[in-house]
């Protein structure tokens, strides 16, 4: 299996590094903290100008034509910065529908996908009941799911598209910790629901493109959290020399360094197999998932920690990682889920 970026994928690489850089600043983030959580112009300069809404899309729906390496690169830039995006449920929703999807409902959703013109929230273990084309049931925890315009839904093998502005749809939008991702809960009275054609694969593509997205941007996170605990160490002086000099804060440095390390390569490792059709594909995205998750995690508590007192204010960006570290750690399915899952794998039962 090859782990080296193509010439072709470093170019994309450094194009959404210095587009996020340059435009997912902390001003624009915190503005959309203080809204839907949300940048839309953002969003809009994503999808028009770098045409990377369609990543993961083949060409013929307007995409892009890219595969998972391409979207964890595009990920891992986007959690450097901690952007306001919607891109995890656009992911998710745009895999489910290539892998499992109707040739009409590709040719209905995927070319608005590729515009950036569509919102997607997914489900995690919902309970829901269909009858006669309709679902009803209380949808709790969905990413963006009080301004989200399409919810996909997936149980016992089969996935449903729900239309969040048709009937029998209500919401309650949710005060939650990462206010770059909030949640909401819908609730569903006999709401119309369009069921994909090949439910598994349908399942197969949305849990790997969100899972992929969200180890991604956690490897970007934590590598983020690190370059500005360093930057910060540098300049900080205390006792007539610069904090980094001392001993005990650049062995937790070095952690951070090493976890990282070892959180790309999960995450690389994971992409790669799903792109190559792998049979160690499911193992790795639960590898990925679990070990990326709890590296952010403990490289945001570092970077809260090795800052001292500034760390923790709110003027200071820390929080703002720090959050988002908790909040990928538990979204679709924490750490012990995904290594449960993987020793499942290894002893040769996938139940």
């Amino acid at each position: 299996m090859e782990f080296a970026l193509t010439d072709e994928q470093v170019m994309i690489a450094d194009t959404v590094r210095a587009f996020f850089a340059e435009n997912a600043t902390s001003e624009r983030t915190r503005a959309a903290m203080e809204g839907v959580g949300i940048d839309r112009d953002l969003w809009a300069a994503f999808a028009g100008e770098l045409g990377l809404a369609g990543i993961g899309i083949p060409e013929g729906f307007g995409g892009a034509g890219l595969g998972m390496v391409e979207l964890a690169v595009v990920a891992e830039a986007a959690g450097a910065q901690v952007a306001a995006l919607p891109l995890l449920g656009h992911a998710m929703l745009a895999q489910a529908l290539v892998r499992g999807g109707a040739q009409a409902q590709k040719e209905q959703w995927l070319p608005r996908l590729a515009a950036g013109e569509v919102i997607a929230t997914v489900s995690w273990n919902a309970a829901f009941e269909v009858n006669d084309g309709a679902v009803s049931g209380t949808i709790a925890h969905l990413p963006h799911g009080a301004i989200a315009e399409v919810l996909l839904l997936h149980a016992a093998g089969q996935v449903w598209l729900v239309d969040l502005a048709g009937e029998g749809v209500r919401r309650t939008a949710h005060v939650t910790m990462d206010q770059t991702r909030p949640l909401a809960t819908v609730t569903l009275d006999a709401a119309p629901a369009e069921m994909l054609e090949n439910g598994a694969a349908a399942i197969d593509g949305l849990q790997a493109a969100g899972w992929i997205c969200l180890a991604a941007e956690a490897l970007g996170g934590a590598q983020a959290s690190l370059g500005r605990t360093v930057e910060y160490a540098k300049e900080r002086v205390q006792f007539g020399r610069p904090i980094g000099s001392f001993q005990a804060y650049k062995h937790r440095l070095a952690d951070m360094m090493v976890e990282i390390e070892q959180a790309r390569s999960a995450v690389y490792w994971a992409a790669c197999a799903v792109d190559e059709e792998a049979g160690e594909a499911a193992l790795a995205l639960h590898a990925a998932k679990a070990f990326c998750a709890e590296t952010y995690r403990m490289c945001a508590g570092n970077m809260v920690q090795l800052h001292g007192g500034i760390g923790f204010t709110w003027e200071h960006d820390a929080h703002i990682f720090f959050k988002r570290a908790r909040s990928i750690a538990t979204l679709y399915g924490d750490s012990q889920w995904h290594r449960e899952q993987v020793a499942h794998l290894v002893m040769g039962d996938p139940a």
